[in-house]
């Protein structure tokens, strides 16, 4: 729990962090290789645990990971700015045909959150959205009280807010709300995780989506201070019912997305890119993320791959 613990004090400042700038894997003649990685905040506090415990069995190994949005990582190992890119939506077809080596490695979701102080809790939690709420909310605008949203007679507006860096979770969010890409969520423009939670955590009226990871206290497993989580309204019957009612802690919320209670999107695979094959120093880390690796996953707030995706991605790799 001790670098779980770690981790929590360093998304305080994940958005001031400069973003890794160093190039390709570099090893030296006794056979140490320095590694940088950047991207997804999703992915982060997981390659965080990952990369820690491998050093400790390969102290040949170093990593420098670094928190900046999904697109950015793209960018910085497209570049040759980074060696891998933590990636949390689907590639887009210009990233393949540039090389994207994409490897499998974990299962998340992102959940609409609001603030844990809002006037209207109790209607929002018994209430829930559903994809079309979500759209009308977030996408077209219609919806712009929590009236409108929850049918009754409140008239105070929906402080909607949404990421400004290319984010893997703004596009599940835009998925999710019937829209194809982030660019057309509305709402006030926020940069990073931390960031757009913290704007809810200071707004009795907001609402916005986080990665699960910063939704929910990594000690705890209990939603972050000053959040609640939206449930889903799976069913659109209006309400909560109890199968649908998996969000008062993290470990309830990620058995929904093991089963697939929870939808795909806002849930969706996280994977680890390369621009070609990896390394031989990089292909036996995938290697160890895919096995034992795969043991520190539940314990960081994520769900595991199954068996097959975890054959797949090794046979990928050169594994049978």
């Amino acid at each position: 729990m001790t670098t779980l613990r770690k981790f929590l004090a360093l998304t305080i400042l994940l958005s001031l962090l400069p973003a890794c700038s160093s190039g390709g894997a570099k090893a030296d003649t006794a056979g140490t290789a320095s590694i940088t990685i950047s991207g997804a905040f999703a992915l982060f506090p997981l390659v965080t645990v990952w990369t820690e415990e491998y050093e400790k069995i390969n102290p040949n190994i170093s990593f420098d990971v670094q928190a900046g949005g999904a697109g950015k990582g793209m960018t910085d190992m497209l570049s040759g700015a980074a060696d891998i890119a933590m990636l949390s939506r689907e590639p887009r077809q210009a990233e393949l045909d540039q090389g994207a080596y994409l490897v499998p490695v974990t299962v998340d979701a992102v959940v609409g959150v609001f603030n844990a102080g809002n006037p209207h809790k109790a209607d929002v939690l018994a209430h829930g959205i559903t994809p079309e709420q979500a759209g009308r909310i977030w996408i077209s605008g219609e919806t712009t009280t929590w009236g409108q949203w929850l049918g009754n007679d409140a008239a105070e507006s929906i402080n909607v807010y949404t990421r400004s860096d290319s984010a893997g979770a703004a596009e599940m969010w835009a998925l999710f709300a019937g829209g194809e890409a982030q660019e057309e969520l509305q709402g006030t423009a926020v940069n990073a995780d931390p960031g757009l939670a913290e704007a809810v955590r200071q707004d009795p009226l907001g609402v916005g989506y986080n990665n699960v990871g910063f939704a929910y206290n990594p000690v705890t497993g209990e939603p972050n201070e000053g959040l609640a989580i939206i449930p889903i309204d799976l069913n659109a019957n209006g309400r909560i019912d109890p199968d649908e009612d998996f969000y008062r802690s993290r470990d309830d919320l990620t058995k929904a997305i093991a089963t697939h209670i929870y939808p795909f999107p806002p849930a969706r695979v996280l994977y680890l890119v390369t621009k070609g094959e990896p390394t031989p120093a990089v292909r036996d880390f995938f290697r160890w993320i895919l096995n034992d690796g795969q043991a520190f996953v539940a314990e960081a707030g994520y769900v595991a791959l199954t068996e097959n995706r975890i054959d797949e991605a090794l046979r990928l790799l050169g594994e049978q």
